[in-house]
């Protein structure tokens, strides 16, 4: 499962912050992979770790020479935050979590679903509002159950 970045903070040093679409927000320092990664010690300069920026949704990119994945933070850093996620989006991270770990394309849920492979593509981007029965083919033609729950205040 590919986690996605949707912003990246940098903070003193060479530690950044990065909110993730899940609504987990992880705080990572970049010198902890100078051993394994030497050529990134170039990120202590200031001028240099500050034009960072996120590429696309997968990596954060200094130059040409220095980039990191953001699995790498999301797998390594420290969970500072878990962000309230919209239904939609929580829709959204299941379905797409789900047909990565059973290991079939977006058109072959289409063809076992019977539905159209760019609502599941809509689905999967948390822009479409699939109903319970939509959620629960999905969850059939990959082989599981879907689960609905309801958490009240005092269970969190």
């Amino acid at each position: 499962m590919f986690h996605k970045a949707l912003s990246v903070k940098f903070l003193e040093g060479t530690a950044l912050i990065v909110a993730f679409k899940d609504g987990t927000v992880k705080y990572f320092d970049m010198s902890t992979l100078f051993k394994k990664y030497p050529q990134l010690k170039a990120l202590k300069n200031r001028d240099l770790f500050l034009s960072g920026e996120l590429m696309g949704e997968y990596g954060i990119i200094w130059n040409e020479d220095l980039d990191i994945e953001v699995e790498t933070i999301y797998e390594s850093g420290r969970t500072i935050e878990i962000q309230k996620v919209s239904v939609h989006e929580a829709s959204a991270r299941a379905v797409a979590y789900a047909r990565a770990i059973a290991g079939v394309t977006q058109k072959e849920l289409a063809t076992s679903s019977g539905i159209d492979q760019s609502d599941i593509s809509k689905i999967e981007r948390g822009i479409a509002n699939p109903s319970v029965g939509t959620l629960e083919k999905i969850a059939n033609a990959l082989g599981g159950t879907l689960s609905i729950e309801i958490k009240l205040p005092a269970e969190t």
